[in-house]
């Protein structure tokens, strides 16, 4: 059994009643799915074809705002595990997210699924808002 509860002016917490009478304080927070998309200007990665081997459905995917990209001033970069640079969240799709990174909201990707398609590595993502 859990109840939110305010402990002390901190955060909110989760209660957690264990099935041997403990109670026990957790941070209450979640991560929450905001939208399906893909990883755009992969055909522009150098190495992509060698890199594209080790993107794995399931990978933690990192997110930078570039708010001095000469093309686009929403920019978010995508970045796997290893800090390499993947493409970035498609244009059309990343003026809320790059707001909500601008007020200081942690988003991260997962990928969903990888597919080759001629000379393009299309990756499909999630993307995530950590909430705390």
């Amino acid at each position: 059994m859990s109840d939110i509860v305010k402990k002390n002016n901190d955060y909110l917490k989760i209660k957690y009643s264990t099935k041997h009478g403990l109670t026990e304080y957790k941070p209450f927070q979640h991560d929450i799915l905001l939208f399906e998309t893909h990883v755009a200007g992969t055909t522009h990665i150098e190495g992509m074809d060698e890199l594209e081997k080790h993107i794995h459905i399931g990978d933690r995917l990192e997110f930078y705002r570039q708010q001095n990209n000469p093309y686009d001033a929403n920019a978010i970069e995508i970045r796997n595990d290893t800090n390499v640079k993947l493409g970035y969240v498609p244009k059309a799709d990343n003026i809320v997210f790059s707001r909500l990174m601008d007020a200081g909201k942690l988003l991260y990707g997962k990928v969903i699924s990888k597919e080759i398609l001629d000379n393009w590595v299309k990756i499909r993502i999630e993307i995530y808002l950590h909430e705390i």
